[in-house]
């Protein structure tokens, strides 16, 4: 038997992709058809979204230790947020969690380290791209990084918030993102962090001109492999 996870959900479609992910690969590691449990809570987009853009990450995370409240009584026994941005909010009530989380950007960032790179370029929300997340879990690996140029960060922020999050997958945003991630490669990036759950329903190492450290993939093999070494 393995772990139960339980999964604090923000955004429909990065959610999804993790889920997903858990359950199709989990066979790889526990035979045909078998994945871990998996228990998912989320409150909506637009709870989140109001408290966001009044900058309380208080309220952020006090939304999420809902969530791993209801998640810790469905029986799991740690936490994963497929969602970048809400991770400014764990240190709020991380040591009031029922249950232990696996931070997303700590886990893309000892994926880097174990591939080697030196500097990566960063992609998300706004919100995400102008905090500490990635940063300070780099930094701990030793790992440089470089963030959007201001116009791109808008963009960016607006593709992910008016068509990612509404499962809306378009060629021009695909080549606006391809061509970011092209003069992050001209800037010296050896690898790009798809650093919003959502980005990796439009960029992957296929169309990419960097090699990419998928965070929504990422945190669900992390968590598949916890809840496989952690159980008897």
């Amino acid at each position: 038997m393995a772990d139960h996870i339980g999964i604090v959900a923000c955004s429909a479609e990065g959610a999804a992709l993790c889920y997903r992910t858990i359950c199709v690969e989990g066979a790889a590691l526990l035979g045909a058809h078998a994945h871990p449990e998996v228990s998912m809570h989320t409150h909506p987009l637009s709870d989140y979204m109001h408290c966001i853009y009044r900058d309380d990450w208080q309220a952020v995370g006090e939304l999420m230790l809902s969530s791993a409240h209801k998640l810790r009584r469905s029986g799991a026994a740690f936490l994963i947020c497929p969602d970048n941005t809400l991770h400014q909010a764990l240190a709020y009530v991380e040591s009031r969690s029922p249950l232990p989380w696996l931070h997303i950007a700590a886990v893309v960032a000892a994926r880097a380290r174990a591939a080697g790179y030196r500097c990566v370029g960063l992609t998300g929300t706004r919100y995400l791209v102008t905090s500490n997340v990635y940063p300070e879990k780099l930094a701990e690996q030793g790992i440089d990084f470089l963030p959007p140029t201001d116009a791109e960060r808008e963009e960016i922020n607006r593709i992910i918030m008016e068509e990612l999050v509404y499962g809306r997958f378009t060629p021009a945003a695909i080549a606006y993102l391809q061509r970011v991630i092209e003069r992050m490669k001209a800037a010296g990036c050896d690898a790009v962090v798809l650093g919003c759950t959502e980005i990796p329903l439009l960029i992957n190492d296929g169309n990419s001109a960097l090699p990419t450290l998928d965070s929504t993939r990422l945190l669900a093999r992390a968590a598949l492999q916890r809840a496989v070494q952690s159980s008897p």
